[in-house]
């Protein structure tokens, strides 16, 4: 058997890879395609500085950004949301993962098997997906924000897992195999708009796992789900390219900040705001469903 060491840098040497993979895209498409992807590129930075700085301390980013967007208009068709949430956090994403996934030790008994389901959800997902209209779109990330928020506000009010064992390094069993299932239903939503982490986070605090254990797995599921469907939902042309490079990298320096300085953050008062602000866009996103498509 590989020793473990070696698999996990296998992992790096795999998120590196994916990593330029997907810059090469995004530069393709600027070059050949003339994509405005440094249009707005302030208010793009200060967007993925903050959302992908409390992605890596666990809240997520997909709540955030769709509020932002929205917010400011930054984008101008909902039905490429899920996608450019997808595609535009893949980079600061993989960083993330770099970051920590030889931070706490998880079996790669449950990190490899977990990570491939979902994976293939995702490339499920952006197939079902693909012909979605506006207002179907719309309905359905008001309904992925809000079940986001449902586990925000249980995360609030109970901390569930922050007193498992740190000694459980992963599930086993038939444990495994429902997580196995879970994750693979967590690669389809991504694709539909619902972040990862707080279910995760939530699962394994059921499963008897401490959440810091789940760090890995959650931001590695992550790193591998979205470059998975911004590569496919980058062929359906289902991403808005507007302003991309902005984001993308101010959430790499959002993600290089919050890895330094996380532990002096108030993370309840954030979780907070961003339940308020999610239900301000849970709001929008209904109300403009219902609206007569012109």
């Amino acid at each position: 058997m590989l020793p473990e060491n070696f698999i996990l840098y296998s992992i790096q040497i795999l998120l590196v890879v994916v990593m330029i993979a997907m810059i090469i895209v995004v530069i393709r498409s600027y070059l050949l395609h003339r994509q405005p992807i440094f249009k707005r590129f302030g208010l793009g930075m200060l967007i993925g500085f903050i959302t992908d700085f409390g992605d890596t301390l666990g809240i997520g980013s997909f709540a955030t950004t769709t509020a932002a967007f929205r917010m400011t208009h930054y984008i101008d068709d909902d039905r490429k949301l899920p996608g450019t949430l997808n595609a535009v956090h893949a980079i600061p994403v993989m960083f993330q993962a770099l970051f920590f996934i030889t931070a706490v030790k998880v079996e790669l008994t449950t990190l490899l098997p977990m990570t491939t389901a979902a994976v293939i959800g995702a490339y499920v997902g952006t197939h079902v997906t693909k012909k979605w209209h506006a207002p179907t779109v719309q309905r359905v990330m008001a309904i992925a924000l809000l079940i986001a928020v449902i586990i925000m506000i249980v995360r609030i009010i109970t901390t569930p897992g922050s007193n498992n064992s740190m000694g459980v390094h992963g599930l086993h069993g038939w444990w495994l195999i429902l997580g196995i299932v879970f994750n693979f239903g967590i690669g389809v939503l991504m694709t539909m708009g619902l972040g990862n982490y707080a279910p995760e986070l939530i699962f394994f605090s059921l499963m008897g796992v401490n959440p810091a254990v789940a760090f890995p797995v959650m931001m590695l599921d992550a790193a591998l789900i979205m470059p998975t469907t911004a590569l496919n939902v980058i062929k359906m042309d289902r991403v808005s390219w507007r302003g991309f490079a902005g984001v993308a990298i101010g959430g790499v320096l959002g993600v290089i900040v919050a890895a330094k300085f996380f532990t002096s953050m108030d993370v309840d008062l954030l979780n907070k705001l961003i339940v308020v602000v999610a239900l301000w866009t849970i709001f929008g996103l209904l109300r403009d469903s219902m609206k007569k498509n012109v």
